[in-house]
């Protein structure tokens, strides 16, 4: 009998997904040509759209095991980041003049240990009305309603509110690792979508192929869109420092400092083990949206693999480029918590810039009202049995002067 009961299940499964295959194609000529109509508009631009939303796509559909809504919500999201990039390349060409003399000067990325304080340290720094961060409703919908720059921006204002609504209604859980709203500071991996090439596409699926596709990529075209990109939002506007983030720039570092050759960097580093354990939690909500869940000890192994790929991506970078003290500031989580004015200070203190003591008050005032990132890691949570991977942190820890915990 329940084999009889598991065989049901199985069949009722292959018969949904052939139903969404069938009604949801996730085909790269089928999606170009859709986005083509809704615009019509016929040039992506560049960086070339194949063979990286083939890889994609063939990815997702072999390797995420997606579930019938999960299968539409990527289709959509395709689409739609299809139809913007049409509408934003052509925007670019009819203001090219006017783009390639707003100038980037000085911009800051922060980087590193995912779930390591980033956000927050992004959040602080946004507070100064010197700096600009790209906020979430500009990345999700860059191109105004109406046919001026000068639009109105409520109503994009309004739908990203609305999106984001829904999207916390379908993940619950969201707000408790990663609250996003209409005005926060957004990634850059949502920029970088806009190309194909991006890490958000593995934080919402497990698609390894994609995966291993992307980190062997030359991420340099990615950068040159980022950067036209952020010329594009400041059309109009007066000309502020970037305050930019991702910890996945880690896996494209030279490229990034090909584009922005006068960047800052900041790494936030982390206890390693934290780190999967807030990894993980978050991944179960984004996947959650998307696919079937993953076995827990299966996707524990996942995420100690990935966290520990990024430790080898730091230190293969430093061993191989001498670090600059003036281009990069390395800061842990334990000191950005305990006192992250003195890391606001440490930033500006490389920067040559002045923190003034309002801008002060108002970082201090978020700082304060934050309290969710010290217990962000309170509750129970699985123990880690991930064997000898977890010793791959050690030599991490041992250059950047993070403790790690010996039981887990």
């Amino acid at each position: 009998m329940p084999t009889l009961a598991w065989e049901t299940v199985a069949g009722w499964k292959a018969a949904g997904d052939r139903f969404s295959r069938q009604l949801w194609r996730l085909e790269s000529g089928a999606l170009c040509a859709e986005a083509r109509q809704r615009t019509a508009l016929e040039y992506f631009g560049e960086p070339a759209i194949d063979p990286t939303l083939t890889v994609l796509l063939n990815s997702l559909e072999n390797e995420a095991d997606l579930h019938l809504l999960g299968r539409f919500f990527i289709r959509v999201h395709l689409r739609d980041l299809l139809t913007t990039r049409l509408q934003l390349v052509n925007l670019w060409s009819k203001y090219a003049a006017a783009i390639a003399a707003s100038r980037i000067q000085r911009p800051i990325f922060i980087t590193g240990m995912p779930r390591s304080g980033s956000t927050f340290l992004h959040e602080l720094l946004a507070e100064d009305p010197a700096n600009r961060a790209p906020r979430v409703w500009e990345v999700m919908f860059p191109v105004p309603f109406e046919s001026q720059l000068s639009s109105n921006v409520d109503r994009r204002v309004r739908k990203a509110e609305f999106y984001l609504r829904c999207f916390r209604c379908l993940a619950p859980g969201a707000d408790s690792v990663y609250p996003m709203r209409a005005w926060t500071p957004h990634e850059c991996v949502a920029i970088h979508s806009y190309t194909l090439l991006s890490d958000e596409f593995l934080s919402t699926c497990y698609i390894p192929t994609y995966e291993a596709f992307l980190h062997s990529a030359d991420l340099t075209p990615v950068y040159t869109w980022q950067k036209r990109f952020l010329q594009y939002l400041q059309l109009g506007c007066p000309e502020k420092r970037w305050v930019l983030k991702s910890p996945n720039h880690v896996y494209g570092l030279d490229n990034l400092l090909a584009v922005f050759p006068d960047a800052l960097v900041i790494r936030t580093h982390r206890d390693p083990i934290d780190v999967v354990k807030s990894q993980i939690r978050l991944t179960q909500v984004l996947e959650g949206l998307f696919a079937r869940p993953c076995e827990y000890d299966k996707l524990a192994r996942r995420e100690v693999r990935t966290i520990a790929e990024i430790s080898d991506r730091m230190i293969g970078f430093d061993d191989k480029h001498p670090l600059d003290s003036e281009r990069f500031v390395d800061v842990t989580y334990r000191e950005l918590v305990t006192d992250p004015l003195a890391i606001v200070r440490r930033v500006y203190d490389r920067l040559g810039a002045r923190l003034t003591p309002a801008v002060a008050t108002q970082m201090q005032r978020l700082a304060t009202n934050r309290s969710r990132y010290r217990r962000r890691m309170l509750g129970a949570t699985p123990a880690l049995d991930c064997g000898a991977e977890l010793n791959r942190f050690e030599a991490y820890c041992s250059r950047f002067g993070v403790p790690l915990q010996t039981t887990n």
